[in-house]
């Protein structure tokens, strides 16, 4: 009875064994590379940011100027209009650094439109990966361009161009 359990549990352990764990690699980076939406997207973003900054720095320089100017002229200034002038300074910096905190805060407005513009083509990219993961049976799909750990890894585990199929993007 007592080698008829262990044969037992022995069997049904090595066909838990027998039953191997699937995984695949996709290459993000070569994804979205290949999604004209993505890439409109960052070329919206990025010129966005251009401006933004731009505005920053001529808030910032125009700040560096009136310190310039206020430092150049404190000779000839009573205690009350140097009191202002500082007061103008530091208030410009403070305009300065809230401007850049708007716009490129961690809940600034180049986060928000990263989100509205990229969350939409994630969404379709995860769908996707979660459509191929499903159909081959895969447990577990490693992002080949974000892990610097996949030392080698066969091609024919990568996904990526079955990724772009489901999308619509066949290469």
């Amino acid at each position: 009875m007592k080698k008829t359990a262990i044969l037992l549990v022995a069997l049904v352990m090595s066909a838990f064994a027998m039953s191997a764990q699937k995984f695949a690699l996709v290459d993000m980076e070569y994804v979205l590379g290949n999604i004209p939406a993505y890439e409109i997207a960052n070329e919206q973003l990025d010129q966005m940011s251009q401006k933004w900054q731009k505005e920053v720095e001529a808030v910032s320089q125009e700040a560096q100027n009136m310190y310039k100017d206020y430092q150049a002229n404190m000779v000839f200034l009573t205690d009350e209009q140097k009191k202002k002038r500082e007061a103008d300074v530091v208030a410009k910096e403070k305009a300065a650094v809230e401007l850049r905190n708007k716009y490129f805060g961690p809940e600034g407005e180049l986060y928000k439109k990263r989100v509205a513009l990229m969350q939409p083509i994630q969404d379709d990219v995860y769908n996707a990966i979660k459509a191929v993961a499903e159909r081959y049976q895969y447990q577990c799909i490693f992002d080949r361009a974000s892990s610097v750990d996949i030392i080698f890894a066969s091609p024919t585990i990568d996904i990526s161009n079955e990724v772009l199929k489901i999308l619509g993007y066949s290469n």
